[in-house]
């Protein structure tokens, strides 16, 4: 049986991510370049994105280019290590949960995105 999120709408979920980024003081023009920076989305495809309906699961599923430096994402998003998650569209998910938590840490935007 798929998780629920799959069949969410991605749409649905990203205001949660600008919400969690804003109350910590970030932006959502940082958080939109975490999400293409993962995706390989750009603005105007992610924003026909959110604006579509598209789930979850069919979001990574024809994410233009994934990152291949994603794989360098470590850590624990609630209470999940990351990089132990088998399934590999709840292992994309947890990736941007955890790229959310980070920025929303302070972290700086070289750090989450793996530059260096």
């Amino acid at each position: 049986m798929k998780h629920r999120i799959y069949t969410m709408a991605f749409g649905k979920v990203y205001p949660a991510y600008i919400a969690k980024a804003e109350k910590k003081g970030r932006t959502k023009d940082e958080v939109d370049r975490i999400i293409c920076w993962l995706t390989g989305h750009s603005e105007a495809s992610l924003e026909a994105v959110i604006a579509d309906g598209t789930s979850f699961e069919t979001f990574f599923a024809e994410a233009p280019r994934m990152n291949p430096d994603r794989s360098r994402i470590t850590g624990v998003v609630c209470g999940v290590r990351v990089e132990d998650v088998e399934e590999e569209t709840m292992r994309e998910i947890r990736y941007l949960d955890k790229l959310v938590d980070e920025l929303a840490r302070g972290k700086a935007m070289e750090t989450i995105l793996r530059e260096g």
